[in-house]
C-alpha cells in the first residue's frame, strides 16, 4: 500500500470555514460552531489540524487568517474576494495536508476540480431545495460530500455522498439545568423559523417567551412588519443575539425550547444545545425534525399549532436527566469527530 495510506497514523487535515463569522462565532453562527467543536475534538484525538478561519477566531489548530475580521462584523460588502484568496492559499499549501475539508458550499468547487489529484470533501451545511442548484451539484457529480442528515439529502438523490454526520456538540459546554416557567426561541429571525408561531404559543399557554434571535438585514422588513408588534404581548421578551453562555442560562431555565419551523431545516443546532441542556423540544415535523428529536423523550414532534400547545402542557412529564443522557449519547462532539475520521481515512485510503 502506497505510504498515502492513512493506516492508524494522525492525519494533518484542513479544515476550511467560511469567513462571514468567527471560529467559533461571537454569537449566531451555526456552521462556524460546528467548525470550532470539529476541529477542537481532532486536536485532542492527536490529528495536525490546520484551520483556515477569520483572523478574530479562536483555535488550539494552527490558525491561517485570510482576512482579519469576520467578514459580517467587519461590514465587507463583497464576501467573495476573501474567500477565493483563501482558496488560493490553501491550494499553495496542499502538499501540508493528508485531506482537505471544506464547509463553504459549492464555492470552492471551480478551484478543486482543476487543483489535481486532492482528498477532500465537503460538508453541506444548509438547504438544498434552491433554484438551480441540482443543476449546479448535477455538474460537480464527481465531489465527495457529506451530508448533516438524511432529509438533507432529499433534493440531490444522485449526489455523491459519502456519509451522513449529525453535527455534534462538546459535552462540557453545557450542563443539566432544572427548568423553569418560561419558554425559549433561540435562532434567527425569518420566515422559515417562524418566531410567530411561538409567540402564539406562549400568548394560548399563558407562559412567558423569551426570544433570543439575530435578524438579518434581508429579514429586516419582515421583522419591523410582522413580528416586531407582535412583540407588544405582555407574554413576550426580546432579547437579541446573546452568546454561548447566555444561550446556555437561557436553555437550562426554560420548561421547554419551541422549533416551530416552516422549511426543510437540515438539521437544527438548537434541538442538541437544548438537549445537551436537559430541556424539553417542542418541533414542528420539518426536515431533519425526526432524526433529531426522539419523540416522547427528549421532546415533541408537533403538525400543528394545538399540538404544540399540547405537548407544552406535557413538558414537565419528560425527565431532563435522560434527554441529557441521550444528547451525550448520540450528539456529542467527540463523536462527530470521530465519524469524521473515519470519512478521512475512507477517501484517503481510496486515493492511495
Amino acid at each position: 500500500m502506497s505510504d498515502r495510506s492513512s493506516l492508524r497514523r494522525p492525519l494533518r487535515i484542513a479544515q476550511v470555514a467560511p469567513l462571514y463569522e468567527s471560529v467559533p462565532p461571537e454569537r449566531y453562527g451555526g456552521t462556524e460552531r460546528i467548525v470550532s467543536y470539529l476541529t477542537e475534538e481532532l486536536v485532542g484525538l492527536g490529528h495536525e489540524v490546520t484551520l483556515f478561519a477569520s483572523g478574530d477566531s479562536r483555535s488550539s489548530a494552527r490558525l491561517i487568517a485570510p482576512c482579519a475580521r469576520a467578514l459580517r462584523l467587519a461590514k465587507v460588502p463583497d464576501p467573495l474576494p476573501p474567500h477565493y484568496l483563501m482558496f488560493e492559499d490553501v491550494y499553495r499549501r496542499i502538499d501540508d495536508f493528508d485531506i482537505v475539508h471544506f464547509h463553504v458550499d459549492y464555492l470552492h468547487f471551480p478551484i478543486t476540480r482543476r487543483a489535481g489529484s486532492i482528498t477532500h470533501v465537503t460538508t453541506l451545511h444548509g438547504r438544498l431545495d434552491l433554484p438551480h442548484v441540482c443543476e449546479l451539484y448535477r455538474e460537480y457529480r464527481e465531489m465527495p460530500l457529506v451530508s448533516i442528515s438524511e432529509a438533507q439529502r432529499t433534493p440531490l438523490p444522485d449526489a455523491r455522498w459519502i456519509a451522513t454526520v449529525p453535527h455534534g456538540v462538546r459535552p462540557g459546554l453545557h450542563r443539566e439545568g432544572a427548568g423553569g416557567d418560561y419558554l425559549a426561541f433561540v435562532g434567527r429571525i425569518s420566515r422559515d423559523k417562524r418566531p410567530d408561531r411561538a409567540i402564539k404559543i406562549a400568548d394560548a399557554t399563558g407562559l412567558r417567551l423569551k426570544i433570543a434571535a439575530k435578524i438579518d438585514a434581508a429579514d429586516a422588513s419582515y421583522f419591523k412588519h410582522e413580528i416586531e408588534p407582535m412583540l407588544k404581548s405582555p407574554n413576550v421578551e426580546f432579547l437579541g443575539e446573546i452568546d454561548e453562555a447566555a444561550k446556555g442560562e437561557l436553555f437550562r431555565g426554560a420548561r421547554a425550547v419551541l422549533f416551530p419551523i416552516d422549511w426543510p431545516e437540515p438539521f437544527g443546532m438548537v434541538m442538541i444545545e437544548a438537549m445537551a441542556c436537559g430541556t424539553p423540544v417542542i418541533a414542528f415535523r420539518n426536515g431533519a425534525v425526526p432524526e433529531v428529536i426522539d419523540d416522547g423523550v427528549t421532546g415533541f414532534i408537533v403538525n400543528d399549532l394545538d399540538h404544540a400547545i399540547t405537548a407544552v402542557g406535557r413538558a414537565g412529564e419528560l425527565s431532563r436527566h435522560a434527554i441529557r443522557e441521550r444528547f451525550e449519547a448520540r450528539f456529542s462532539a467527540v463523536r462527530m469527530a470521530n465519524d469524521y475520521v473515519d470519512v478521512y481515512r475512507k477517501l484517503i485510503d481510496h486515493a492511495a
